[in-house]
């Protein structure tokens, strides 16, 4: 039969993805770009935002027009938390669990009825992550968290921790190896956590996989920066592991961090950074910054512009507070008005803005070396994009560039005009 697949929201719901991607793929069906030729499409919804949720909703709306005769499968957290409304009415034919998730490729083909000796079943074996067009891998490493930050509603709709075996992640990094994957990501709700269950721990699963992978690139998503021990930033000495970390901040001011509940004041956060980038010249940070959480004040406002000042990111992720029902910070006082919450982000976007054009400018006239993967639909199809070992998007000449996928060395010679990415020059 033939898939398609969509995920909206988080890394982790793009790796799980990517999972299924690889799982359909070896059970030997097909996947497909487009839902209109799909038998089976598959969504992967988000919860993270009242906003998130819409579009979920709206999402699964599309697809159902555009495929009115395949089968729609839906799972993730707009589901878990029953927000996207009721399954009949927007032609929903299987709702999976998030706790059912690791089952979601042999229910559906033990569920719906469809083929099951499909065409691809005869076909030369194939990486799931290239036929969706994709050139590094997220592997999920675990799943739900053990801490309630107040505005979270995701950890609701994960549950408890649960961290995937040591070998099974060595086993899957080295299949995609074998299949082409030069970059893997690890991803999960709380990363930091791995291994909470399991006695073990985030550090050593990147030890077992320096050891017992060659996989020339090894990434993280979003850790929360409580979880690092003091050694943590050691682990990079080893040149695999990419000085780049995205480290959620959430806030600079210590009194609303106490009020969302974050295990992490600034200026243990502050550490951590001068940590990374004494380890490693260059170090990116990266981080989220929610605005507007119930009782931020001019005054506490103003504390967390002069953090990030203070701090200087490579790329702030900055989210205007919108209240989740069922979790704490709905229903705090002193709720932040809509106008306060436009004006503060613009603010913030803007420090950003230049934040990262002046972290790319530290960077010309050095060499790097370049994941690249391809044209950006947004941008001239002259250029290539690709991105640094610390996560710096570029752009080159795509007369010279090689094929998505390829790795290869450049000098950063100069800054786009916008100062969103930098040029570069092969070598």
């Amino acid at each position: 039969m033939n898939i398609h697949l969509r995920a909206l929201g988080c890394r982790l719901n793009e790796a799980e993805l990517e999972s299924w991607a690889l799982e359909f793929r070896n059970a030997g069906h097909q996947l497909v770009n487009d839902a209109v030729d799909a038998d089976v499409t598959v969504v992967n919804t988000c919860a993270v935002t009242r906003e998130a949720v819409r579009k979920s909703r709206k999402l699964i709306n599309r697809l159902r027009r555009e495929s009115p005769y395949g089968k729609l499968v839906v799972s993730g957290c707009a589901v878990a938390t029953g927000e996207t409304g009721d399954a009949s009415d927007l032609g929903i034919d299987l709702i999976i669990d998030n706790s059912k998730k690791t089952e979601l490729v042999k229910t559906v083909t033990d569920t719906l009825p469809i083929s099951i000796m499909p065409e691809g079943a005869t076909l030369p074996a194939e990486s799931a992550l290239f036929a969706r067009n994709r050139q590094r891998a997220f592997i999920k490493i675990q799943d739900g968290c053990r801490y309630r930050c107040t505005y979270c509603i995701v950890t609701m709709a994960r549950g408890d921790e649960q961290s995937r075996p040591l070998n099974e992640i060595v086993d899957e990094v080295n299949q995609l190896h074998v299949n082409g994957v030069k970059e893997i990501v690890l991803t999960g709700v709380h990363v930091g956590g791995y291994g909470s269950d399991i006695q073990s721990s985030l550090a050593e699963l990147v030890n077992q996989l320096l050891r017992e992978t060659d996989i020339p690139r090894i990434r993280f998503a979003s850790v929360e920066p409580w979880d690092l021990g003091d050694r943590f930033f050691t682990l990079f000495e080893n040149s695999r592991l990419m000085p780049h970390m995205h480290l959620p901040l959430q806030s600079g001011s210590d009194t609303i961090l106490r009020r969302m509940a974050r295990r992490c004041k600034t200026s243990e956060f502050a550490s951590l950074v001068d940590q990374a980038r004494t380890a490693v010249p260059g170090f990116n940070i990266t981080t989220d910054i929610i605005v507007g959480f119930p009782g931020e004040t001019n005054e506490l406002w103003r504390e967390t512009l002069d953090f990030v000042e203070a701090t200087s990111f490579g790329h702030i992720h900055v989210f205007s507070f919108s209240p989740r029902e069922g979790t704490k910070a709905a229903n705090m006082d002193a709720q932040v008005e809509s106008d306060i919450k436009k004006q503060r982000s613009a603010e913030l976007r803007n420090i950003a803005a230049r934040q990262r054009h002046e972290a790319i400018e530290r960077q010309i006239g050095t060499t790097a070396s370049v994941l690249w993967e391809g044209h950006n639909s947004s941008d001239n199809d002259s250029q290539v994009f690709g991105y640094t070992e610390n996560y710096t998007r570029v752009a080159t000449s795509a007369n010279r560039a090689p094929g998505a996928g390829g790795i290869a060395a450049c000098k950063l010679a100069g800054v786009e005009p916008q100062g969103s990415y930098a040029q570069a020059e092969l070598l």
